[in-house]
């Protein structure tokens, strides 16, 4: 690690759950992000000033005048943009020396194994079920951890799964089957806090890195990744309580 960014990431290196063996590891971690929007906006931007050093950003949309309520890494000059190459833009400005890609599409279950192929990590804030589930089965298939994190006007939930390993759940024994479909509610609809999506997407980054920092061995419980520990957060009380998703032996998945 360089001068230059050791002083970069000197606050974490100095905290004993990263040190100078989590920084290396986030520093070599792959991150496949699915969305940018309002849970991936916040998540990026802590991923990325963490020090992950791969990104892979994915997402269909094109950016909105609405959209800037709460998808902070974007401005008016991006409105026409698709997002995942202005999210891109946003990383080589903030540090060059991330490794950035993307791709402006939507994964699909026929898309989904080459566009996670070789990631550390898969964190999904996409805004759909059938999305969601074919992410998650792909996860499994590839044996790559998932991060997932969701909004529903005050409501937000954030997970790490690892369907991957033997008896632990992934996110289709959360949701079961019914979910295959492209149809549900929507922030355009219902509406959304700007501020409490960017708690969950916040919340998303710190789940993504103690997944990344328990597979490089880091001690504390700062590496424990909390598989299958359903995080559900009340933006009105505020109050967060946890649930356990357990594995369903007749998961489609496994």
């Amino acid at each position: 690690m360089t001068p230059d960014r050791l002083s970069r990431f000197a606050r974490h290196i100095v905290l004993p759950e990263i040190g100078g063996v989590g920084q290396m590891a986030l520093g070599n971690a792959h991150v496949v992000m699915i969305g940018c929007g309002g849970i991936g906006s916040p998540a990026l931007q802590y991923l990325a000033a963490s020090g992950v050093g791969r990104l892979t950003l994915i997402d269909d949309d094109s950016v909105e005048a609405s959209n800037l309520q709460r998808q902070t890494i974007f401005a008016e000059a991006d409105i026409g943009t698709p997002k995942a190459q202005a999210a891109a833009d946003w990383v080589a400005r903030f540090d060059p020396e991330i490794a950035v890609s993307h791709h402006q599409t939507r994964i699909s279950t026929d898309n989904a194994p080459t566009l996670i192929a070789g990631a550390t990590l898969v964190l999904d804030g996409c805004d759909n079920f059938a999305t969601r589930l074919a992410v998650s089965d792909a996860c499994v298939a590839a044996q790559i951890p998932l991060t997932t994190a969701a909004v529903g006007r005050f409501q937000g939930q954030i997970a790490n799964f690892a369907g991957h390993l033997s008896g632990h759940a992934c996110y289709r024994c959360f949701v079961g089957d019914a979910f295959d479909a492209t149809d549900c509610d929507t922030c355009a609809a219902d509406g959304v806090l700007g501020a409490f999506v960017g708690m969950v997407g916040t919340m998303a980054a710190q789940s993504a890195i103690r997944v990344i920092l328990h597979g490089a061995g880091a001690p504390g419980p700062l590496a424990d990744p909390q598989w299958g520990r359903l995080h559900l957060l009340d933006g009105l009380a505020p109050s967060l309580r946890t649930i356990t998703i357990p594995a369903d032996p007749a998961c489609a998945a496994h």
